[in-house]
């Protein structure tokens, strides 16, 4: 369970409040009637929690939306929560409970500021965060628990979800035209500004490192790795030498040239070749055969 709750939870106490209002003799019917089943969104109250939440996470996902009208940041969050319930294909609902009118709720959960997202499957919440986070995350967050839960609720294993085709991203889409225009300055400064918002964002990396290798590689020089041969002493040369092996798909030669060069040189200098080397391995797969031979063989070279 998330930090964002603050202690245990017993959905119980609802149950049995729900059971309480609906046995009172007097006045409009406490719990709505069952939410169809193409719904996607719901207004929950105390009394509707036990049926709208408890009992159809033993169908499906269910994720509550604890929110205020007076709160900013559930104004950002809701849209996206609503949006991506209407995708999931009935692998899940959301359930909005306002916590003004609502407060017990809030207090069942722990909740301790708001937005506060809690999911439950099974009739338990199995996670939760707080805050009014990106799209990205939301997502990431709510696929790993569907594919936890897919073996586990009908609904989830059943679910069609829309087929969405995701925005291009206009920062992305200026700083792959600047790449394709050769314009390596532009893509590295497009790149940059991406990353100075989001310093995690793994694409953008990735694209960095590509756009600087790819400036560097249009300026090797084939009598690079003829210089570097005929001095091994000259570091600068076993770099240009690595770039332009690597450019032409000399792989395994631009990492034994700079292992080689790790072993022969010490203090900045290596330094130097081991952050070349390494920044060489960031152009390919993790998994990929060289770079974890050439990982090892670093390793070696090294201690």
């Amino acid at each position: 369970m998330s930090a964002a709750l603050s202690g245990a939870v017993d959905l119980s106490a609802l149950k049995a409040r729900a059971d309480a209002a609906r046995q009172r003799p007097a006045g409009p019917p406490a719990s709505q009637a069952p939410p169809a089943s193409g719904e996607n969104v719901l207004e929950v109250t105390e009394a509707s929690f036990q049926q709208d939440v408890v009992e159809r996470s033993l169908q499906q996902l269910v994720v509550v939306d604890l929110w205020a009208d007076w709160c900013g940041p559930c104004k950002q969050l809701s849209p996206v929560l609503e949006r991506l319930a209407a995708q999931s294909g009935g692998a899940w609902v959301l359930a909005k409970v306002d916590v003004d009118a609502n407060p017990r709720i809030a207090q069942l959960f722990g909740a301790q500021s708001i937005p506060t997202v809690v999911a439950i499957a099974g009739g338990q919440p199995v996670d939760a965060f707080a805050g009014a986070l990106p799209e990205p995350e939301i997502k990431k967050w709510l696929n790993a628990l569907l594919d936890a839960l897919k073996d586990k609720l009908p609904g989830v294993r059943n679910a069609q979800p829309e087929e969405v085709e995701e925005p291009e991203d206009p920062r992305f889409v200026e700083a792959e035209e600047a790449f394709e225009r050769g314009d390596y300055a532009g893509a590295e400064a497009a790149y940059q500004k991406i990353l100075d918002v989001e310093p995690a964002n793994e694409l953008a990396k990735a694209a960095l490192t590509q756009v600087r290798f790819a400036a560097r590689a249009e300026q090797a020089d084939p009598s690079a790795v003829a210089r570097a041969d005929a001095d091994q002493s000259d570091v600068q040369a076993q770099l240009a030498a690595a770039d332009y092996e690597v450019a032409t798909n000399q792989v395994d030669e631009a990492f034994a040239r700079l292992i080689n060069a790790v072993r022969r040189t010490a203090g900045d200098e290596r330094n130097k070749v081991r952050e070349h080397l390494v920044g060489l391995f960031e152009l390919f797969d993790p998994a990929d055969d060289r770079v974890a031979k050439a990982r090892r063989d670093l390793a070696s070279a090294l201690f």
